[in-house]
């Protein structure tokens, strides 16, 4: 198939992603690789998740990244977590088998340099570092467990070109299987509205992680007939969470006039995004970058609270896999919507794999630079 450009519009800008065609595609359309194409490296990035492992695998190409490779798989690897504290034999073997693909991929298209992170699972569980040293032994990758902190810059890296350059502010809204990361980009803090498609320092202006997600949610509010009930339950606990955290105030005045929106990157809010285009499947290149009205977007998640999980995975476009969690996400994006009113949720099929991957390539820029 032709490159397509997963960007928002115009150009790839910075950590906009680059699909390469087959070899047949270019068979077809006689285009040649440019003079040096071979000799660019290529970097990996590696997401092992509370729920999915994710590989992306790409090539510096201007100020942004051509994809080459990419690669997914759910493991469940906090599935009765939260009850146990460990994370279970049978996660960590599937996780394992997974990150040997990952290894295999890397190896097999000779990447210069690669980023394995673990999140929410490997932090929270009793045994995350023994996890750590049986990946190393027998996958050979080097598994970083990162903290809140960072996962939050990187998933802000890696979407924040899809910030709207008319707002002030962007709530960039990360729902994981373990835990959801809230960012604030302030706008305001760069010199020009073009200037959030260049920086790899993000201006970020506070950030917390609520200790719920998808996964979390689910195992704690196991679903029942009672539905309005069982919804409400899951929205009361993500209220808590916020007001745990004490960030129910950051930036609301600016979001009450208008001026913030949200930019959502997680399996929910693709999957609202997928059912409010009517999509037969998923679709990414029509998905990210969508501007979603926001009161389409918590129409959608209320219609998905009404429906038995039978009926969810009757929907196109989201699988049995996620209308499992999916009910979930909703209670948690919709509790978000409303503590930071906005009329318009930027859709982001992108994250902390391609934070990962301008981080590396930003490195080796850097470098080629100093050595020139």
């Amino acid at each position: 198939m032709p490159d397509e450009i997963l960007s928002s519009s115009g150009p790839a800008a910075s950590g906009s992603v680059v699909s390469d065609g087959t070899q047949a595609a270019r068979k077809r359309t006689g285009r040649r690789k440019r003079p040096g194409y071979k000799k660019t490296p290529l970097f990996a990035g590696v997401d092992l998740g509370t729920n999915n492992c994710r590989l992306l695998i790409a090539r510096p190409q201007g100020d942004g990244f051509r994809v080459v490779d990419s690669y997914s798989r759910v493991v469940q690897l906090g599935q009765g977590l939260s009850q146990s504290g460990r994370m279970a034999e049978a996660t960590m073997d599937a996780a394992i088998e997974a990150l040997s693909v990952c290894a295999a991929k890397m190896k097999q298209k000779s990447v210069k340099s690669w980023r394995c992170v673990a999140t929410q699972a490997c932090r929270e569980a009793e045994n995350g570092q023994a996890f750590v040293e049986r990946v190393k032994a027998e996958t050979g990758l080097r598994l970083e467990i990162i903290s809140p902190r960072v996962e939050s810059r990187l998933s802000v890296m890696g979407c924040q070109n899809l910030a709207m350059k008319d707002k002030q502010v962007a709530l960039i809204v990360d729902i994981g299987g373990g835990s959801t990361e809230l960012s604030w980009l302030d706008l305001r803090r760069l010199e020009s509205a073009d200037e959030v498609m260049r920086v790899h320092r993000p201006p970020i202006s506070a950030w917390t992680s609520l200790p719920i997600g998808v996964v979390s949610i689910a195992e704690r509010f196991p679903e029942h007939s009672d539905r309005r009930k069982w919804y409400e339950d899951m929205k009361s606990a993500v209220s808590e969470e916020i007001k745990k955290s004490g960030c129910e105030t950051e930036f609301t005045q600016l979001f009450k006039r208008g001026q913030g929106h949200i930019i959502g990157t997680s399996g929910t809010v693709t999957s609202i995004a997928g059912i409010y285009l009517g999509l037969p499947y998923y679709k990414r290149d029509k998905i990210d970058g969508l501007s979603l009205p926001t009161r389409h977007a918590l129409q959608i998640a209320a219609d998905l609270s009404n429906k038995s999980y039978e009926e969810r995975c009757k929907i196109p476009s989201i699988g049995e896999d996620r209308s499992q969690l999916l009910v979930g996400g909703c209670a948690i994006i919709d509790v978000i919507c409303e503590t930071w009113s906005c009329d318009t949720i930027r859709v982001a099929d992108r994250g902390l794999r391609e934070g990962i991957l301008i981080g590396l390539m930003e490195q080796y820029r850097k470098s080629r630079k100093s050595s020139a």
